[in-house]
């Protein structure tokens, strides 16, 4: 069976189900941190909380698309401001009122924007007021400039800070989100596997890394968060993004997926591939054999009620010659897109928490030494089960670096 036969195997989603958690969630959140709403402008967030979809990626960095949720009742959507954006709209439980919203960023509003975020302001309390009635609302806000955090303020609202609020709210996946989630990893492994056999001496990493990009767009997933593909001497340091370099046998090529595929949900896997023909060095094969055991033995710490602070604790002890450039993350939540809580080193911001049944992890290698002529990068994604957990990514290591 491929990998294409297994996605048109799975059960289908219970996309009504899906919506009902997770807009219960946000209202939960609301109650518990005392919050008549919250204002969402991340797109991200505003798929989470009412499934609509539009222009994601124009909206991670463009204004004029929001939603306020309240404690109670049914959100209203301010759409892009194009009156066709409001024709034959999908129905969507967690979505009231539907209206234009209006941007007062720079490039739509220019040297007007600080009198049109008065205006914005002053809408967005009309609506507060109209779900909940008159008063001082304390209403979180997941991103907001400075314009809009004055405008706000002067309107009257109390204003505290919302993204913390979705983070938790999304931290616990229900079955349909697992269920999301392993269609987008599926998509991956659909482009893992394009990638595999396209590989070859001659190919570019740019032409290699579009293999993915095609296989995500063609079985209905959305983007790609990153381009992190690398070949030979540039897979050492990690983080370099994909370019028009030739791959050459002989040389490995290492990958991080960061796909949002299907229904919004992550695929964030990394492998390391071995470019043919020939065989791989044993230092190449070292290497994959210290990242292979690095993710092991972090993925087995996995489990309900162990806190963050024992996994950083129990966690692989680097050998000294990767130290200085290990990942640095042990593990990071991933849902929609990498999320809350990021298990780090011993460090000023080290998070506190306790694994609890239903979170989603991605669990990190990368293995190269200061000055070495490649590394290796391998991710797993993971569930936490009521007894342990489950790793997500089927993907296969590399044969011939094993």
């Amino acid at each position: 069976m491929t990998y294409t036969d297994e996605l048109a195997a799975m059960p289908s989603v219970d996309v009504e189900a899906l919506r009902a958690y997770r807009y219960r969630r946000v209202q939960q959140q609301l109650v518990e941190d005392d919050c008549a709403a919250i204002l969402l402008s991340d797109p991200v967030n505003i798929r989470y909380a009412t499934d609509a979809r539009n222009m994601t990626v124009w909206t991670l960095h463009n204004q004029g698309r929001y939603c306020v949720v309240p404690a109670e009742g049914r959100a209203v959507l301010f759409e892009y401001a194009n009156k066709n954006c409001l024709i034959a709209p999908p129905a969507l439980p967690a979505i009231g009122e539907r209206r234009l919203g209006c941007s007062h960023a720079f490039m739509d509003a220019a040297e007007r924007a600080e009198a049109v975020s008065v205006r914005w302001a002053t809408e967005i309390v009309d609506v507060l007021r109209t779900l909940m009635g008159p008063g001082k609302h304390r209403v979180a806000v997941d991103r907001c400039d400075l314009l809009g955090y004055r405008a706000l303020e002067g309107a009257g609202l109390r204003l505290i800070e919302g993204q913390r609020l979705m983070e938790l709210a999304r931290s616990i996946k229900n079955d349909q989100e697992i269920a999301c989630m392993r269609r987008a990893l599926a998509v991956a492994d659909i482009g893992m596997q394009r990638m595999r056999e396209a590989l070859k001496p001659g190919i570019t990493e740019n032409q290699l890394w579009a293999e993915l990009h095609y296989a995500n767009i063609a079985n209905d997933g959305e983007w790609i968060e990153t381009r992190l593909l690398s070949s030979g001497p540039r897979t050492n340091p990690w983080f370099q993004e994909s370019s028009d370099r030739v791959i050459r046998s002989g040389e490995l090529v290492a990958l991080d997926t960061d796909l949002v595929g299907p229904y919004g949900y992550c695929a964030d896997v990394s492998r390391t591939f071995f470019c043919g023909p020939g065989r791989a060095t044993p230092y190449q094969r070292d290497l994959y054999a210290h990242a292979m055991e690095h993710i092991a033995h972090n993925c087995n710490l996995l489990k309900p009620g162990i806190s963050f602070r024992e996994c950083r604790e129990k966690a692989w002890p680097i050998p000294g010659r990767f130290r200085e450039q290990n990942y640095g993350s042990l593990a990071h939540g991933v849902g929609m897109i990498d999320e809350w809580p990021d298990i780090n080193g011993d460090t000023p911001t080290a998070q506190d928490g306790v694994l609890t049944p239903g979170m989603t992890l991605c669990v990190e290698s990368y293995i190269g030494e200061v000055g070495g002529p490649e590394g290796v990068k391998l991710e797993e994604q993971v569930l936490i089960t009521e007894n342990g957990h489950e790793i997500l990514s089927l993907f296969p290591f590399e044969s011939a670096l094993l």
